[in-house]
């Protein structure tokens, strides 16, 4: 998985499975897409420990979180960042989005 900490107001983490980064997903409905073509998600490369713990310890900074992917999610889940109703599908990719 790829995370990159973005410094705002408030810190904003992006996750993304790895091998979906570079690629943008279009709905069927032509309006909803996915674009992991910028920088926004091109981070360092972590495993699912690693990025668990990146969530524990920016969860306590009041973080936003964007999250795309299988197993981006999955981790997110265990975490107990997000639940199965917090998770869209947009073209088949679930992606989350949170605001601490």
């Amino acid at each position: 998985m790829l995370v990159k900490v973005h410094r705002a107001t408030r810190y904003v983490v992006a996750i993304c499975d790895t091998e979906l980064y570079g690629k943008k997903f279009l709905d069927s409905d032509g309006i909803r897409q996915i674009d992991l073509t910028t920088q926004f998600f091109n981070g360092e490369e972590k495993n699912a420990e690693e990025v668990a713990e990146i969530i524990a310890d920016f969860v306590r900074e009041d973080a936003s979180f964007n999250i795309v992917g299988e197993n981006s999610c999955k981790v997110a889940l265990k975490a107990g960042l997000i639940d199965k109703k917090g998770i869209m599908r947009i073209a088949d990719i679930p992606m989350a989005l949170t605001l601490l």
